[in-house]
């Protein structure tokens, strides 16, 4: 069983080593590793083409202007020939070297089309220090509404799965990642199973915490995509998830 993990890079020279390094060392062989470059000028593309021979043939990457990490994220989509489909920030990197394998292991039904865990943020500076831990374990699509969706990081499905319900909506500024769990959880019924293992180690100071004006389009767009799958909410029900977020932070 083949898995595409597709990492989305501009201008990330100073962590995208980390990425690529925990993708080789990964204990799972049968990958495809997609690298959608959106143009970088800091020596992002060195980093890229150093690495490129220690894969052995099972990598593959372009460089070029894109419209932002939800077309840079449907390139890749679009050049997956893996039966799985992931994505690895270019800022992250896998928590341990059997993500993959102990992830593959899981896919033992036919009928499974996702599965999803757990990821955890750490401060640079501070990588042996978890600042906030996200589970998945909780997670129901009933709780979609209020602006709860599996660890997108963590999420890996079919990639049949794409070809029926689409790509991510470039449109939208920062949470087209929500739209596509509400639109494959909701609309189209997706099958999925959480497997209780931290998938993916993230810095902290992601496009949607950056600031208030980052938080409102959040929101913003969390509605938005709830209407326009048929779910019900509204700005209150959404922002619940900010409260909850509070007990995952780790002192």
């Amino acid at each position: 069983m083949k898995v595409s993990v597709i990492t989305v890079t501009y201008n990330s020279v100073a962590t995208l080593e980390d990425t690529m390094k925990s993708v080789l060392r990964q204990t799972y062989n049968d990958i495809e590793y997609i690298v959608v470059d959106g143009g970088s000028t800091d020596g992002t593309l060195d980093v890229i083409r150093n690495f490129e021979p220690r894969f052995g043939g099972r990598m593959k990457w372009v460089s070029e202007k894109d419209h932002g990490i939800y077309d840079a994220m449907n390139k890749g989509i679009r050049m997956a020939t893996g039966d799985i489909v992931g994505t690895l920030n270019s800022d992250d990197y896998y928590t341990s070297d059997d993500v993959l394998e102990r992830m593959v292991s899981f896919w033992t039904d036919d009928k499974l089309d996702a599965v999803y865990g757990d990821i955890h943020f750490i401060r640079d500076g501070h990588t042996d220090k978890c600042s906030r831990y996200y589970s998945s374990r909780h997670f129901h699509p009933r709780w979609l509404r209020f602006g709860f969706m599996p660890a997108h990081p963590s999420f890996y499905c079919r990639r049949e799965v794409y070809e029926k319900a689409g790509l991510y909506k470039t449109d939208y500024p920062i949470g087209a990642d929500y739209e596509m769990m509400v639109r494959l959880f909701h609309r189209h019924q997706l099958k999925a199973r959480y497997i209780p293992m931290d998938f993916v180690t993230m810095r902290t100071g992601g496009t949607s915490t950056r600031n208030v004006q980052s938080r409102m389009q959040l929101i913003k767009d969390d509605v938005r995509g709830c209407q326009e799958n048929g779910l019900y909410t509204n700005r209150l029900f959404v922002c619940m998830k900010f409260l909850y977020k509070v007990f995952e932070y780790r002192i």
